[in-house]
């Protein structure tokens, strides 16, 4: 998709005001992108603080990848039982190293730190279970290419920002908004967004009349008082 001049106007425009609401980002690695997948695996359904004690936990367990992949399901259940859904994220996990080890003879990802972000986008993609999202996580955060993740909190705010349609779904946003956004801002953008999801543009009950973004977002004249605005979830499937 091409670039669409005045929505990067606008997602600029955007990050600018929330970094002085929020402070400024800078763009750091995150770890090793095989711990990164793995960890976002971790993180699907449940709260920051379980899938980081899901993630420390498979560590202790487990001394290298490989000893994960070839240990018995039920051994890597109990390690990340804290993190929820622990035979489904089991069986995404060993089948994730598996088809990993198979294909490269090693367990890790560090290759696709020499590819262009749409040849690594694909061989994430080809993994077992990953979808966009996960996929483009591990871009931004572990092999710093300018992939931009729509999680709930972007879907959302980008949404009553009219920078996307009102029927996008969680993948159309992602094809409308990473084009657009320069790559350098990429990872300020997302922060920001999910910050300002997070703190002051909830689901329920945004406030409003705190937001820093009140005289350029639409969604602010749809309100009654406090009455919260109505935003029906698109498209957040996949992992």
């Amino acid at each position: 998709m091409r670039p669409n001049a005045e929505l990067r106007s606008k997602i600029l425009l955007v990050t600018r005001l929330l970094e002085r609401f929020h402070g400024p980002q800078r763009w750091r690695s995150w770890g090793r992108p095989l711990d990164g997948l793995i960890e976002t695996v971790l993180s699907q359904h449940t709260s920051d603080v379980n899938s980081g004690a899901a993630f420390r936990g498979l560590k202790r367990a487990f001394a290298t990848w490989k000893a994960c992949m070839d240990a018995p399901a039920e051994r890597v259940e109990r390690a990340i039982r804290s993190g929820g859904l622990a035979r489904q994220k089991t069986r995404s996990i060993q089948a994730i190293l598996r088809f990993i080890h198979k294909d490269r003879g090693r367990l890790s990802l560090e290759f696709l730190r020499r590819r262009p972000m749409e040849r690594a986008r694909a061989y994430l993609l080809d993994l077992p279970g990953v979808g966009p999202k996960t996929a483009a996580c591990v871009l931004l955060f572990n092999l710093g290419k300018p992939a931009l993740p729509v999680d709930t909190h972007v879907h959302r705010v980008s949404w009553r920002l009219g920078l996307i349609p009102d029927d996008a779904t969680a993948e159309d946003a992602h094809k409308i908004l990473e084009p657009a956004c320069p790559p350098k801002r990429v990872y300020a953008f997302h922060i920001l967004l999910i910050r300002h999801g997070r703190q002051v543009c909830k689901a329920r009950n945004p406030r409003c009349r705190e937001c820093v973004l009140t005289d350029i977002c639409p969604s602010t004249q749809l309100r009654t008082g406090d009455r919260p605005l109505k935003f029906k979830q698109r498209g957040q499937t996949g992992v």
